[in-house]
């Protein structure tokens, strides 16, 4: 709250004890709503879909569960489930009259299913595998080693034969009427476990094929398949594949899909793209050191698979180990050599240039096993995990783009291959599944229209306008501003008359800066970020005084990823109050660009570049525009894959200066890691005595309502209705519309029962018998439903919605396709109504959230999913930015305002506050 604000509200009303504080009493727990009808609106238009039909027969029978456990002769578990479905086939070969000669699907861990039962509840077996390396024990005969004298009287498995114990028994049954009910469009209790055992089938047939299975998607190990993308990685492309419950039954979603893997092949040769050199001489072995530890390489001439732990301290030539040899009295005696004599003499190996480079050790820290670098193959098939550049993104997205006849091509080929109709297990089940795309009928909504300035209404098309001969229709000043540069090759003296010329067309009035520019010292070009950062605003401050900027355009020379980015943030939002705009522009700079640029910078500084032609007319969808309507996105980013330290950033935003939807303010707050529920939305807190504490605590009397906030001080709620308030006329919410982003389908109650439920009793807080009315919507992107228009190479029209066929059988969801999608097929937003208190219709619904869609400031096309969401996410991004640069030690004062965090876990450290000068502000736009 801005501090001059805070002077005019009278002073906090007195402690009330908890006990006379109204409370939400829970009598029941929420559920998901169900669908109220389809919508009508819109042209319609028959479509296709990669859902395919599954059909059943069976419906009296029922799936076995077994538990699975498989150790070692002795006992011992195995380190890893990599051998589980070889163990499991030798099982079946081996007993199959003890098994009633009965086909079984298997997860490859610790679950069996069958069609009907096993001849006894529980069965033990023993079976030996051929050619099977041990996890326990790696000083084989073919490579030198270190040992002492414990090892050598340490008895060893011959590496050609292990012999395994398998437990098989009973767990529970599955009655397979579940998906004669599903075939009918009803959902039962045992749906969930029934389709499971159909994913592990078509899972366990995909491994039989060699696959990488990676959750509910399948690689085939085909060259055809890989993409180099730079930096030895390589996508693979492979197939995704789900049953889903429709109002038309029972349907396989098949789906492409992408994962990363390790470019296999030489060793070598995948350390030369991984560093981008030209010859093995310039590799940095420290770095490979780390690029390589825990892949899986194949030795030459054995072919047997190790895991790679490390690489030895000395070159090839000159590393040392200690091997049992026999003297002139064939006498056993332990003798010191080298690597490379040891493969060399001993084994009579040809090494052409190993010896200048270090082995690779695939031994334990204590017993290292070393492997001449040249006689190693990376295996094909293993996970990259890591974040990828942006130069790997950029190139993933252009390499793998498919347009709809190529994907739909793709898919049909896929299913064909997976032959999954001749499947024995899936045919003693009677699931077959049909070979067509479904057809399901689309409408086409039309786009809303929009307000530009001088008062213009006009309509997009194609999802699509541009301010060509148009003005803002709310253009802000641009003044007491400055430009900033670092080390960016840019003629800024073009820039800034660029800028001032095109903002002038368009309605903005660019003042000239205080100077053309703010150039950085060379000096400081290669300092840490945050020196680089600092020693700009000395000179700012030094030439400007107290002159202290509104605006600041910083010129990067790196388009993302800059360092300077987060603390150049930071030091704006947090510490000076400054609005900013960073840019790295081409070369060739246009007006296009700057365009896009200004669009950007005026929606920061408060204006608007477009509105719905609904926000300044009641007489349209009046449930928004003639009630007090409070509009709120949520989101939740966590951080990149291998950032185990980096807390997840929850942001809020709200509406506001209603009957405005087009402008927001958001709020951020740190949660544990990987956490994707917000749990402190409200929360109050008393002391010891009972009464509410003031540490965190904020009374508001809202004036002409007494309108009293009773929140913690970081709480989402809190900030933004008291926001929405002021900028509204001093009105109420009376309608609260929530769009959450990121949240699965098994979440769906946590939303409802812990996110829905904490606003409420905010506004119960607030005041007793306020009670405004609730609408909650879901909006999921990672799905893998698409659609297509038959004999059509182009994607569905913006604006494509389907309601029905292939949408949930209860719950009230829908797909929409509010873009253009320009390259590949685009992908549509899954919304999910799960609550509604205000009482839409369904085509009301349906177009408010396709007209949210075209308010995002930030571009002249309608977005793929509500502008709210968006925000939310750009907000959690740029704080979690920030956050990188932040002082992560927590203090016992910090973990308090960082919130209480469970027991045993790590505090997460909080978030800095925004500036109040800018905390109103679309900062994040």
């Amino acid at each position: 709250m801005d501090s001059h604000e805070a002077k005019r509200l009278p002073p906090p009303p007195p402690v009330v004890p908890p006990n006379l504080i109204p409370e939400r009493i829970k009598t029941t727990t929420l559920l998901p709503m169900a669908r109220r009808g389809i919508g009508s609106e819109g042209v319609r238009t028959p479509l296709l879909t990669n859902h395919f039909r599954v059909n059943f027969n069976n419906a009296n029978g029922y799936f076995y569960h077994y538990s699975v456990a498989i150790t070692y002769e002795d006992g011992s578990p195995i380190e890893t489930f990599g051998i589980f479905r070889k163990i499991l086939e030798k099982v079946q070969e081996t007993y199959p009259t003890d098994l009633g000669s009965k086909h079984f699907a298997y997860d490859g861990q610790k679950s069996l299913f069958t069609i009907g039962a096993l001849p006894s509840n529980k069965m033990d077996f023993s079976v030996v595998i051929e050619n099977t390396p041990s996890r326990r024990n790696n000083t084989g005969n073919a490579s030198p080693n270190e040992t002492n004298e414990a090892d050598r009287k340490r008895p060893r498995r011959p590496h050609q034969s292990k012999r395994f114990m398998v437990e098989i028994s009973y767990a529970a049954r599955i009655p397979m009427q579940a998906l004669a009910s599903a075939l009918q469009g009803r959902e039962t209790d045992n749906l969930q476990d029934a389709t499971r055992v159909l994913d592990v089938i078509l899972r366990q047939n995909a491994a039989r094929q060699g696959c990488l299975l990676v959750r509910q998607s399948f690689f085939h190990n085909d060259a055809r398949n890989f993409l180099h993308i730079g930096g030895g990685v390589v996508a693979v492309k492979g197939f995704h594949t789900g049953f889903r419950t429709t109002q038309r039954g029972l349907s396989l979603n098949i789906d492409t899909s992408t994962t990363m893997v390790v470019q296999p092949g030489p060793v070598i040769d995948f350390l030369l793209v991984n560093q981008n050199v030209n010859d093995p001489y310039s590799v940095d072995w420290n770095k490979a050191r780390r690029a390589l530890k825990n892949l899986r390489v194949k030795v030459a001439p054995s072919n047997r698979e190790y895991k790679i732990t490390g690489l030895s301290e000395e070159l090839c030539k000159y590393q040392m180990f200690t091997r049992n040899s026999k003297n002139e009295k064939g006498e056993a005696e332990e003798v010191q050599t080298t690597v490379y004599k040891y493969f060399t003499e001993f084994r009579g190996l040809k090494l052409q240039y190993s010896g200048d480079f270090p082995c690779i050790n695939v031994g334990k820290p204590k017993r290292p096993t070393y492997i001449p670098i040249e006689h190693c193959e990376l295996v094909s098939l293993q996970r990259y995990t890591k974040s990828l550049s942006r130069f790997q993104k950029a190139t993933l997205v252009e390499k793998s783009r498919q347009r709809p006849p190529e994907r739909m091509a793709s898919l049909t080929n896929g299913l064909k291959m997976s032959n999954y109709n001749a499947d024995l297990v899936l045919q003693e089940s009677g699931v077959s599944i049909g070979s067509n795309f479904i057809q399901v009928e689309g409408r086409v909504l039309p786009a809303p229209r929009l307000r530009m300035g001088n008062g213009e209404n006009f309509q997009p098309r194609n999802g699509r306008w541009n301010f060509n001969n148009k003005k803002l229709v709310e253009p802000a000043t641009v003044t007491r501003w400055a430009v900033v540069n670092f080390s960016a090759p840019c003629d800024t003296n073009r820039l800034i008359s660029d800028l001032i010329r095109c903002g002038k067309a368009k309605g903005i009035n660019v003042e000239p800066p205080y100077k053309d520019v703010f150039q950085e010292n060379p000096r400081f070009s290669d300092a840490p970020a945050h020196i680089r950062v600092e020693k700009m605003f000395e000179q700012m401050k030094s030439e400007l005084g107290k002159k202290k900027p509104l605006f600041l355009l910083c010129i990067l020379a790196e388009k993302k990823k800059s360092l300077v980015y987060g603390p150049w943030k930071k030091k704006n939002l947090i510490e000076h109050g400054i609005v900013t705009q960073c840019i790295a522009p081409p070369k060739n700079v246009k007006d296009q660009y700057i365009i896009n640029v200004l669009l950007k910078i005026n929606a920061k500084l408060g204006g608007l570049n477009s509105l719905l032609a609904m926000e300044r007319s009641q007489a349209m969808m009046p449930l928004v525009t003639q009630v007090p309507t409070f509009i709120v996105g949520m989101d939740v980013s966590h951080g990149s894959p291998g950032q185990s330290d980096i807390p997840s950033i929850a942001a809020v935003v709200g509406s506001r200066q209603w009957p405005l939807i087009s402008k927001y303010r958001a709020c951020a707050r740190t949660q544990s890691r990987k956490v994707e529920i917000i749990d402190n939305l409200f929360k109050p807190v008393t002391n010891e005595k009972g009464k509410l504490v003031d540490e965190g605590i904020f009374w508001f009397d809202f004036l002409d309502y007494c309108f009293v906030i009773f929140i913690l001080f970081f709480a989402f709620f809190r900030e933004l209705l008291f926001d929405f308030y002021l900028s509204s006329g001093k009105r109420r919410p009376e309608h609260i519309i929530i769009f959450r982003d990121g949240v699965s389908d098994s979440q769906f109650n946590q939303v409802l029962n812990i996110e829905l439920d904490q606003m409420m009793q905010a506004c119960k807080f607030v005041e007793e018998n306020w009670e405004p009315k609730f609408t909650v919507i879901i909006a999921q992107r990672n799905h893998h439903t698409k659609f297509f228009q038959d004999g059509d190479p182009d994607n569905v029209p913006p604006g494509t919605i389907v309601d029905s066929r292939i949408c949930h059988p209860r719950n009230n969801d829908f797909y929409l396709c509010a873009h253009a999608g320009l390259i590949g097929t685009t992908r549509p937003t899954h919304y999910h109504v799960l609550y509604d208190e205000i009482g839409f219709s369904t085509d009301d619904l349906q177009e408010l959230v396709h007209s949210l869609s075209y308010v995002y400031q930030r571009s002249t096309t309608a977005i793929s999913v509500v502008a709210p969401i968006c925000y939310a996410h750009l907000a959690a991004t740029q704080m979690g930015t920030m956050m990188k640069f932040e002082d992560m030690s927590l203090s016992e004062t910090s973990s308090i305002h960082a919130g209480i965090t469970r027991s045993g876990e790590v505090p997460v450290p909080p978030m800095p506050m925004l500036n109040s000068e800018v905390a109103r502000s679309m900062f994040f736009c």
